[in-house]
């Protein structure tokens, strides 16, 4: 492989290259994002525990809740993304007249909604169910509970897990290429086909992969940590009930 040539590519075609990563990083970003809000709706529902006392219609409903929820998870988990993305861009394409970038997002985020609501559920089910009946002790309500004292602990205990899927997404949104997405992959196709270099063009395309994600590893150590600094602002510990015991959880 020739270096001199792999410069002289970056050089003639850095435009095409920085196009790329931004799309990239979009798709990623409010994939992510808008799969981990699907995420968290659809981690409650498979977290809520069918009682005793609830009522027959009250069971009827957060089991069909949790079929909804299994059935999504296992058709998304079980399904490559590159078929995802084929299938439903022509599907709802005469319907929904969509362009690809809004298809690429929808199916990035459903994508990622499916992986999301595991790491959620393992957060939630993580959380001491001590804190939880405290909670319901000082008169707190179930929905109280979840999102003041489970839901805060449960995304942080699951943090690393979702920093995670934001890594994969910026990998996985090349296979998007196959509606026509114009991102990093595409592009790198598209150069590679010009100027027939496919080792020199294709190296660029590795180097820029991995130079984004170990950005994003890095600064999604330094938000981690942050996050696990203990505050020194606030009410003094000794005023308050200790809710928010350190739990580890994992995926």
């Amino acid at each position: 492989m020739n270096f001199g040539k792999v410069i002289d590519i970056f050089t003639k075609n850095q435009s095409i290259w920085i196009y790329g990563i931004q799309m990239t990083l979009l798709l990623a970003f409010v994939g992510t994002l808008i799969g981990l809000v699907i995420g968290l709706l659809l981690g409650c529902i498979r977290a809520i525990k069918v009682e005793p006392r609830d009522s027959v219609i009250l069971k009827i409903f957060k089991k069909c809740g949790h079929y909804f929820v299994n059935i999504y998870v296992w058709l998304f988990r079980g399904t490559p993304m590159m078929v995802q993305a084929v299938f439903f861009y022509y599907l709802l394409k005469p319907i929904l007249d969509w362009d690809v970038v809004t298809a690429g997002i929808t199916i990035v985020s459903i994508n990622t909604g499916a992986y999301m609501a595991e790491i959620i559920r393992s957060g939630i089910q993580a959380v001491d169910n001590g804190q939880i009946e405290g909670a319901r002790s000082i008169g707190m309500t179930s929905p109280q509970t979840m999102f003041s004292i489970v839901l805060p602990q449960a995304i942080k205990n699951s943090f690393p897990a979702i920093g995670n899927e934001f890594i994969v997404n910026i990998k996985d949104s090349s296979m998007l290429n196959v509606i026509g997405l114009v991102e990093l992959f595409f592009q790198t196709r598209s150069v590679a086909g010009s100027n027939m270099l496919f080792a020199e063009t294709y190296f660029i395309t590795a180097v820029i992969y991995l130079i984004l994600t170990s950005v994003t590893t890095l600064l999604l150590g330094w938000v981690e940590r942050r996050m696990n600094l203990p505050k020194t602002t606030g009410p003094s510990s000794s005023t308050i009930p200790n809710m928010n015991r350190e739990v580890s959880g994992n995926e």
